[in-house]
This record gives C-alpha cells, sequence and structure tokens, in this order.
C-alpha cells in the first residue's frame, strides 16, 4: 500500500501525491546505459554418439527447430548432427554458454539421440560474413531446414 505524503502549507489531507519511486532499470536498460550491446553470433553445435534411426533424428531435429524457431539448419546422419543458428547475446561466452545448453536441455523434449557436444564454434557477424565473402567459410544457411548429410 502507497503511502500518500501531505506537500504544502494546506491543511492536512490536500494536496496529496504519491512519493516517488525510483525508476528501476532494465537488465537491458543498464546494458545500455553501460554501453554493453547484444550482438549477433553465429553458432555451430556439432553432436554425435551411437547410431540411431534416420527418421527418430530427422524427427527429433524438426521437433527442436519448431520449439526454438531460431535454428537456421540442421544437418544429420544416423551418429551425428550439426546445428547451426544465430544467437543474440552480450558478448561470445554468453552465446556459447547457451549453445552448450541448448542439447541437454531439449534432449528430453525433442526425443533427440542421447548423444553428446563433439563441437562448438561461435563467431561474430562480422567474422562470419568475411569468410563467406572470402569463401572459405560456412555457406549461408540455405535451404533453411532439416536436411540429411
Amino acid at each position: 500500500m502507497r503511502r500518500l505524503v501531505s506537500v504544502g502549507e494546506g491543511a492536512p489531507g490536500r494536496n496529496l501525491v504519491p512519493p516517488k519511486v525510483p525508476h528501476q532499470a532494465t537488465q537491458e536498460e543498464a546494458r545500455a546505459a553501460r554501453g554493453e550491446v547484444n550482438r549477433l553470433w553465429h553458432v555451430t553445435l556439432s553432436v554425435s554418439g551411437p547410431e540411431a534411426p534416420l527418421g527418430e533424428v530427422r524427427r527429433g531435429l524438426e521437433q527442436l527447430a519448431h520449439d526454438h524457431p531460431f535454428l537456421l539448419t540442421s544437418r544429420y546422419a544416423n551418429d551425428h548432427a550439426e546445428i547451426r543458428y544465430w544467437e543474440e547475446a552480450r558478448d561470445l561466452r554468453d552465446a556459447a554458454a547457451v549453445a552448450l545448453r541448448l542439447w541437454g536441455e531439449h534432449r528430453a523434449s525433442a526425443r533427440l539421440p542421447p548423444w553428446e557436444i563433439v563441437g562448438l564454434e561461435v563467431i561474430d557477424r562480422a567474422t562470419y560474413q568475411q569468410r563467406v565473402a572470402e569463401g572459405y567459410g560456412p555457406p549461408p544457411a540455405a535451404p533453411v531446414g532439416v536436411h540429411p548429410f
């Protein structure tokens, strides 16, 4: 319950206004005030493990893409897969932390194979674009979706 305070010299109860409540900055506003902004990071996550039926691997990756539409493309075989997507994060450490949790956190809900992460690459947008322009980076993620190797 807010306490009302009297302002001015009038009789009690006149000119009542609520006390000032300091503005609480959101995390985004606080980062912006410090000059920190989120950036885009291109993530390639590689997983592998015991062989699984191709249909189950595809269905699991499609479910993961449905649950998380930020996924650009997934390639798969019966014993490994590669997931590529853009992540918005403050820095590389934050983007990598999210990527390292992705497979494990969604293994049950998407019924993904019990594979382990065997590779992770996180690069900033400028590096990704430079690699593609020079012809030695991964091609742009097209076609988007889930595809066999």
